[in-house]
């Protein structure tokens, strides 16, 4: 027999797999107050630029809430539920949406006071993912949740990129993973690509245009070149050097040597830690093993799409449980101070063991703030791009 509280959730549950894909704010709310009595109930994206919380339907002069110093926000990055109260005999639950690590938002429900307790407030959170899981679906059908992320508008060149790009964060065994990429809203052209089987991570970072002739859209487009020859090489099975010499062929038949694209590309066995390396340009690579950070040296070879037919070699590389490995993009590592002092290893250094207790998804932008910092006032001339892997091993 079907306990009260668990049909609940069952029927709430339905209510989201049920729902048009633009009406999933209204069906979570009315199944919500029907089931579990709500008062409120709003849903909050997280902006491209993982500042702030942006709601999804409501006032349009609604300011949006902080990630940093709100309660939604500090339900996001601890990614757990958080409770306050909300006067008037009420509390506010507020509830991460996320993916399979992917953080999206907050679900933040108004309830009477005895509606926090540890029982509902769990059923409340499975909710909540489930609505997560739906938004990724819904997005395919529309704008709604898209629009909801921008604080301001986004460049073409921005739209393109955030078109092309997989999660920001995901968790699997053995491993968790965070991306950040700045300036949000006109990205020029660095990216990065990752992808998870049984058996192995992969991952792509590269810098964009590595002739410094592109502009935005332009870098866009040689990037969607890139990262699409990568994933046709790769969802055909092959090794990570022949996904290289491939991507490589595919941007030299277009662009004829006159623009190439700087990757680094990594490709991991989920059981043993082997890896296998190709540095196709100028990304970083740095690791925190035993509270020490360094550089990883590896064997440079040419950008994809300088000359034509380049043979590319994969380098052998071990990452050991307990593993930080964080990649950098140029626009990080190069990147100088209004005295013209570059950032480079030693500063980076110094975040990422300022950094070391938290979570991999938490480390790009601690990073890109510790870079702000270095860069004073000035604005962004180029994309900087973090990545973070942890290597817990099975």
């Amino acid at each position: 027999m079907v306990s009260p509280v668990t049909n609940r959730f069952v029927t709430a549950e339905r209510a989201l797999r049920t729902a048009a894909p633009h009406e999933l704010v209204e069906a979570v709310r009315r199944a919500l107050v029907e089931q579990y009595a709500a008062l409120c109930v709003e849903l909050l994206m997280a902006d491209y630029g993982l500042t702030s919380l942006q709601p999804v339907a409501g006032p349009q002069d609604r300011e949006p809430l902080s990630v940093y110093d709100s309660a939604a926000g500090r339900a996001f990055g601890a990614q757990e539920p958080y409770v306050e109260p909300a006067g008037s005999g009420r509390v506010r639950a507020h509830l991460p949406v996320s993916v399979r690590g992917d953080r999206l938002g907050v679900l933040s429900v108004t309830l009477p006071e005895d509606g926090g307790a540890p029982g509902e407030l769990g059923e409340l959170a499975e909710v909540a993912q489930v609505l997560g899981h739906e938004v990724v679906v819904a997005e395919r059908a529309t704008d709604l949740y898209l629009r909801a992320r921008r604080r301001e508008r986004l460049t073409l060149a921005a739209e393109m990129q955030w078109q092309l790009l997989p999660a920001r964060s995901g968790t699997g065994p053995g491993y968790a993973l965070g991306a950040q990429l700045e300036p949000a809203y006109a990205v020029r052209g660095d990216n990065f690509d990752w992808s998870a089987t049984d058996d192995r991570l992969t991952l792509y970072v590269n810098n964009g245009a590595g002739d410094g002739t592109g502009d935005g859209t332009e870098a866009s487009l040689l990037t969607s070149l890139a990262v699409n020859a990568l994933r046709n090489a790769r969802r055909a099975g092959l090794p990570i050097a022949d996904q290289a010499a491939l991507a490589d062929q595919a941007v030299h038949a277009h662009y004829r040597g006159r623009r190439h694209l700087s990757v680094l590309m990594l490709e991991v066995e989920v059981t043993t830690g082997r890896a296998q390396v190709v540095d196709a340009g100028s990304p970083r690579l740095l690791r925190l093993r035993a509270s020490t950070v360094e550089p990883v040296d590896l064997e440079a070879q040419l950008p994809l799409g300088m000359f034509e037919e380049t043979d590319y070699v994969a380098q052998p590389f071990q990452v050991e449980p307990g593993d930080r490995l964080v990649f950098v993009s140029d626009g990080v590592h190069a990147l100088a101070s209004p005295g013209g002092v570059t950032y480079g290893d030693a500063a980076l250094a110094r975040a990422i063991t300022a950094t070391r207790l938290l979570p991999a998804a938490e480390v790009p932008r601690a990073v890109l703030r510790e870079l702000a910092g270095h860069r004073g006032g000035s604005a962004a001339e180029d994309d900087a791009l973090v990545v973070c892997l942890d290597w817990h091993g099975r």
